[in-house]
Order: C-alpha cells, then structure tokens, then sequence
C-alpha cells in the first residue's frame, strides 16, 4: 500500500469521536431511565441534586464517584446502581448535573 494511503488511514483511525454533550451522554447510559431535569422519579431530578450541593466545593468529586460506584441513602433508600461510564464521563456528566438552575 502506499505510504500516503496509509498515513491518512492512521489519521482517520486517530481522530477523536464526536463528543456527546451531556444530556445526550446521560440519555445513551440511561440516566434518565430514572432521573429528569426536574422531578423526582425513582431518583432525585437533577435540578434537586443540584440545589442539595450547591455551594459545596467537594460536590463534583463526590457526585462523580457516585455516578461511578452507586449507592444509596442521600435520597432515601433507593439504591443507584454504578454507571458504566468513564470517569471523564462521569466528571462531565457531574459538572451538567450541578449545573442546573
């Protein structure tokens, strides 16, 4: 093969995918199976987290691990089962969430 055909095919190969925002990347690893913008529905909407930790500087960090590793007892008794998302996924999707107003 050429070396020119070869080079543009690694190129291609190497290009980042088209980053999903966060509502869409929530919507594709089924957050929204049981949140909303919000109302609660099995879980907080997120407008209610958001207002829960606001204000809190260890609020990202800490929502992210729970993103990541699931859990329980912040909202009741409800578990949140770990989300199979990356932790930069779960960082982005955290910084959305605490976004809302």
């Amino acid at each position: 093969m050429p070396l020119r055909f070869l080079a543009c095919l690694a190129f291609v190969a190497a290009a980042p995918v088209w980053a999903l925002t966060p509502q869409q990347l929530a919507n594709s690893k089924g957050c929204m199976a049981c949140h909303s913008m919000s109302q609660k529905i099995v879980g907080p909407g997120f407008k209610q987290v958001a207002d829960k930790y606001r204000g809190d500087k260890s609020a990202p960090a800490k929502l992210a691990a729970k993103i990541r590793k699931g859990g329980s007892g912040v909202w009741g008794t409800m578990v949140m089962p770990p989300a199979a998302v990356s932790e930069a996924e779960a960082q982005q999707l955290a910084s959305w969430i605490l976004s809302q107003k």
